[in-house]
């Protein structure tokens, strides 16, 4: 989900052996230095670490659990520490002579998102009492225990990246190796690595599990593993983001203008801001515009200054009617809307701003003037998720620190892309993860109200990834009339897990099958 994340990159000390002295050899013109094979430290068992054990009801069925909270030390192959990065785990003990039960590793995204927002908003056994459509409550708030969580489709890790939640890094000099998509997944993967090694899950089947960010994460951390030996079942990209361009409003750039457009008309149709036709069926809508901003809307960009001044105003028209706003506003913009523009135009005339990352909810706008404001989105969801979190991990988790726990931003420097001339892009990773383990399954869940990662883009990336017929079928794509985070919602909250259920039995079914072939 959401906008800044800090991460790791592994220093790799080797300190030469000097192998014999001048005075061992007195002929000797200099000492010289023997090579030595290299001594990797053990890797450092989890320091403040909670354990407790609790039980939860889901889909009506009770489950006993133990959550641990602990900090996951990184350090070279000296022994010396890099950082430690903070997590919470859920396992459930499987029953005698049941098949290992899989295990997930989920993070959000950023850069600079804690695992908070999937950790209390969906996934983990209890959440965030939010209001039935995901609006803030009255404070205070309050947990509930969740009854659509993913707990009994495997075991849960929530990992906080360093810089965000209480990770840190060893030493604040070194925070900024890990602001970066290389230092992220690095780190990331290293921490993955420990913990199947020091929990001896090597032998249990691998989810990922990402949102916004994460899901870039994921998708380059998918071809990482697969080289360290490590090949996930599975991956659950929630609004997805693989292809920076697909997201960049810049000169040149024509690719987002189009892939927002959608994500416009839902707005707009939520907010009563189309024409009457157009608001009688959204999905139906939406197919319309889709076709449109990748045919005639399409060309129209990549025509440029060469539209006539009849045919450019045609154009204003027809994004007039698709999103709500006047002919005269998107001709001044020269026919190209950007999102930040459109969230603060649309409900101008109701001294309203909509939100960004779910563009449903909205706030007063008490400074017209300004070119940006708040996202309302964030405004809602920031506090409750803060003050659940701190009280549940002492309280419940009995887990104790004296730092500040950034939930979303706030522990990071500036964001190292690792892109020259370029977009980032993990998207080429997916796609060798799945040429080369084509067991691999992906599960992307995308709102309609979301202009933070739309879900055209996430869609046209994954239609561009240049897979076979055959590995195309290992992509289940599927849409909530909901936003960035879907799961505040009760409605898609139980959708998205009714439709991850189903993913998760698709792939652990067909493993089954695969092996029991294979023992044939």
């Amino acid at each position: 989900m959401l906008y800044k994340a800090l991460l790791i990159a592994t220093l790799l000390i080797a300190t030469p052996h000097l192998a014999l002295t001048a005075s061992e050899h007195p002929h000797a013109s200099a000492p010289e230095k023997a090579p030595q094979p290299e001594k990797e430290a053990p890797p450092a068992r989890p320091t403040r670490t909670s354990v407790t054990k609790h039980t939860v009801a889901i889909g009506g069925k009770s489950f006993s659990y133990t959550a641990t909270a602990a900090e996951m030390p990184l350090q070279n192959e000296a022994g010396e520490p890099e950082a430690r990065i903070f997590y919470t785990a859920y396992t459930v003990t499987p029953a005698p002579g049941a098949p290992p039960r899989p295990l997930l590793f989920v993070f959000n995204g950023g850069p600079g998102a804690a695992s908070v927002w999937l950790h209390l908003g969906a996934l983990g056994p209890r959440r965030v009492e939010m209001l039935a459509d995901g609006r803030m409550p009255k404070p205070p708030f309050h947990l509930v225990d969740n009854d659509w969580s993913w707990l009994d489709l495997g075991d849960l890790v929530f990992i906080d990246p360093v810089g965000t939640g209480y990770s840190r890094a060893a030493k604040p000099e070194s925070a900024k190796s890990y602001a970066s998509v290389r230092g992220d997944i690095d780190s990331v993967g290293k921490f993955i690595r420990l913990y199947l090694t020091l929990n001896n899950r090597w032998d249990a089947p691998l989810f990922l599990v990402g949102e916004s960010y994460g899901t870039f994460r994921a998708a380059g951390l998918s071809e990482h593993l697969l080289e360290e030996g490590i090949a996930p079942s599975g991956i659950v990209l929630i609004s997805t983001v693989l292809n920076m361009q697909t997201l960049r409003f810049d000169n040149g750039n024509e690719l987002p203008y189009q892939l927002f457009l959608p994500s416009y008309t839902a707005t707009a149709w939520y907010h009563g801001k189309l024409a009457p036709e157009l608001l009688q069926d959204l999905n139906r809508t939406l197919a319309e515009v889709e076709q449109w901003a990748s045919t005639d809307y399409l060309v129209a960009l990549n025509r440029g200054d060469r539209l006539s001044p009849g045919e450019r105003h045609a154009v204003a028209e027809k994004l007039s009617r698709y999103t709500g706003l006047s002919t005269k506003f998107i001709e001044e913009r020269n026919l190209r809307i950007d999102a930040r523009n459109f969230v603060r135009e649309l409900l101008a005339d109701r001294s309203q701003v909509a939100g960004y990352m779910d563009t449903r909810f909205t706030a007063e706008n008490v400074d017209p003037a300004a070119p940006s404001g708040f996202d309302p989105t964030v405004a809602n969801i920031r506090p409750p998720f803060t003050a659940t979190f701190l009280d549940y991990v002492r309280k419940e988790l009995k887990f104790e620190s004296e730092l500040e726990y950034y939930t979303l931003g706030g522990g990071i420097p500036s964001w190292d892309w690792d892109s020259k001339n370029s977009y980032a892009d993990t998207s080429d990773n997916l796609r060798n993860s799945m040429a080369k383990n084509p067991y691999l399954k992906v599960f992307v869940a995308s709102g309609v109200f979301d202009l933070a990662t739309p879900h055209l883009a996430s869609e046209y990336t994954m239609s561009h990834l240049g897979l076979t017929d055959r590995l195309k079928g290992n992509i289940t794509q599927k849409r909530y009339n909901a936003g960035h985070m879907m799961y505040l919602e009760k409605g898609s909250l139980a959708k998205l897990k009714e439709d991850v259920k189903e993913f998760f039995g698709n792939v652990t079914m067909k493993q089954s099958g695969q092996d029991a072939r294979r023992k044939e």
